[in-house]
């Protein structure tokens, strides 16, 4: 053997070397399993004589209508995935990094690949020539390796604690023997052992992001909340017992009432008293999110699904999985979306915007509105089907008109509450001031009691609540304003409340009328009715009479 021959040897080996001692330090270092897979492969094709270094990961099959090995797979219970592929050609013209050509999908057990992984054993072939010299690769590696001069084969399963995570091989132009073969099977324990890792760290990043998202989502609830269930009226009571009845169960709650009624303090109560209260329960309220961005903050997206997108987002239901997600203001999803929310109901799969990869998902789902879902419905603004899936059991929450008897208690607690967070004494709740409390007719419900109280506890600087309410029937009205009874109804006859109401409600239509729609002014309905003009809007507001529009 010549001297130069030998010095060639020696130089092919010291560079193997180096650039196998590279890669296992490269192995270790690298975390994220989308670079570490292309890393393996690409620090072996550049060892001298490898021509073509590839990495198969065992994943789940089927259904697969166009792999080329279906035949030989048909349970298409897990199949052998080329995700990496790295090598030089002959003419160095060739790119061998492609994933998707004949050896794509490997079936479990199949061909030399295939029972590799089955076995959990490595294999080598020395010597790949064939009876007329030329090279003859075996099944599961691409027919065109004949043409590059490929003789020798050494593939090694990637086990880790006894578990078979994939296959790497690697294709030689000279012949391989036992010292080849060992160097491969440790970069292949090696190489598991990384991918092992990368997804465990893909795993705790997941679950971080997860709680990252549930910190944020409950540091809404916590800022949002705005009471609890307090009072001892019929109304109440019936709420109470539909949520002892329905809360234990996962079935899906519609709840229904007016802005500010508390509806999401049921929700919450639903969530508490049901089997998921160790999970958090996750709010999104549907009429804040722009129309475009719903799929990606119910369902979440891949990093790259779109422009701004560089990092994945886990989405609400993935936030919520175990747990409860309360659909606020559901009468605001786009009809687009609806069969999307239909089906992660019925079957708990989704998929995130930008990936084709099925989650599955255990949510129970309790929605809230203020609107006619029925009458949506009808309109074709919302999908019949998913309104019945989610109306499996309505809950009404009445209004606070509806519920005066517990005003008093109401106001004790929201009193007790704003002082606590204020740093205030604790001013005292009289007899006058229920009374007054139950003299307005609240449009805005718990909502505006609370802001009203919390008002009257910041202005109590001699300790004595004011409460800064509209005239509703606080003070006595001029004779001429009291509504008359019909002329031929029974002087004696006692009007209903509704019947008085309606009543009410035709006299003020009626200066409306009179007034143009004007509100304000000495000519307005306002000072013909012999109200505040507040006062007026605010029963407008009640009764959902439109305004008409006023003159410039």
């Amino acid at each position: 053997m010549s001297r130069n021959v030998v010095e060639l040897a020696v130089l092919n080996v010291t560079v193997a070397f180096e650039g196998l001692r590279r890669l296992l330090l490269e192995l270790a270092r690298e975390r994220e399993l989308d670079a570490l897979l292309p890393l393996i492969v690409r620090r072996l094709g550049e060892v001298p004589d490898i021509a073509l270094a590839r990495l198969w990961l065992v994943r789940p099959g089927g259904p697969c209508p166009g792999c080329p090995e279906r035949a030989a797979c048909p349970e298409a219970s897990r199949c052998l995935h080329l995700v990496a592929s790295a090598g030089r050609s002959q003419d160095g013209e060739t790119s061998w990094d492609r994933v998707d050509d004949e050896a794509r999908r490997i079936p479990w057990g199949e061909g030399d690949i295939g029972q590799v992984a089955a076995a959990a054993e490595g294999r080598t072939l020395e010597d790949l020539r064939g009876a007329d010299g030329r090279p003859a690769p075996p099944p599961g590696l691409p027919t065109w390796l004949r043409d590059e001069g490929i003789v020798g084969l050494i593939a090694q399963p990637l086990a880790f604690r006894d578990e078979v995570l994939g296959v790497l091989a690697v294709c030689s132009r000279a012949l391989v023997g036992p010292v080849q073969t060992d160097w491969v099977r440790i970069i292949a324990d090696h190489a598991a052992a990384a991918i092992a890792n990368a997804r465990a760290f893909a795993e705790i990043d997941r679950l971080r992001a997860r709680l990252e998202v549930e910190n944020t989502y409950l540091k809404e609830e916590v800022e949002q909340r705005f009471g609890d269930l307090v009072g001892r009226s019929p109304a109440l009571r019936r709420v109470l017992d539909q949520i002892d009845l329905v809360a234990p169960t996962d079935a899906t709650v519609l709840v229904h009432g007016e802005s500010g009624t508390g509806k999401e303090i049921v929700a919450r109560e639903l969530h508490r008293r049901s089997r998921r209260h160790q999970r958090p329960m996750i709010k999104v309220n549907c009429a804040s999110i722009p129309q475009d961005l719903f799929e990606a903050e119910f369902f979440g997206h891949a990093r790259g699904a779109f422009t701004g997108a560089v990092r994945e987002r886990l989405g609400r239901f993935a936030a919520a999985d175990g747990g409860t997600l309360l659909l606020d203001e559901v009468g605001e999803i786009p009809l687009a979306l609806q069969p999307k929310l239909l089906r992660v109901l019925q079957e708990g799969q989704y998929e995130r915007v930008g990936e084709e990869r099925t989650r599955t998902v255990d949510v129970r789902v309790i929605a809230a509105t203020n609107r006619d879902l029925a009458a949506d419905v009808e309109a074709g603004r919302f999908r019949q089907d998913l309104y019945y899936r989610l109306n499996v059991f309505p809950v009404e929450v009445a209004p606070l008109r509806e519920r005066k008897t517990d005003l008093p208690l109401l106001a004790r607690h929201f009193v007790e509450r704003a002082a606590r967070r204020l740093s205030r004494p604790v001013p005292g709740l009289t007899q006058a001031h229920a009374m007054q409390l139950q003299a307005y007719d609240w449009p805005g419900n718990v909502r505006e009691l609370q802001n009203v109280i919390e008002r009257a506890v910041i202005t109590a600087v001699d300790g004595r609540l004011r409460f800064d309410l509209p005239a509703w029937d606080a003070a006595p009205r001029p004779p001429s304003m009291i509504p008359a009874a019909p002329v031929d109804a029974d002087p004696t006859a006692i009007l209903t409340d509704d019947q008085f109401r309606a009543h009410e409600r035709d006299n003020l239509m009626r200066a409306l009328a009179r007034t143009g729609g004007r509100i304000y002014g000495p000519d307005g309905a306002a000072a013909l009715l012999g109200i505040k003009p507040t006062t007026l809007a605010s029963r407008m507001n009640t009764w959902k009479i439109p305004r008409a529009p006023q003159p410039r």
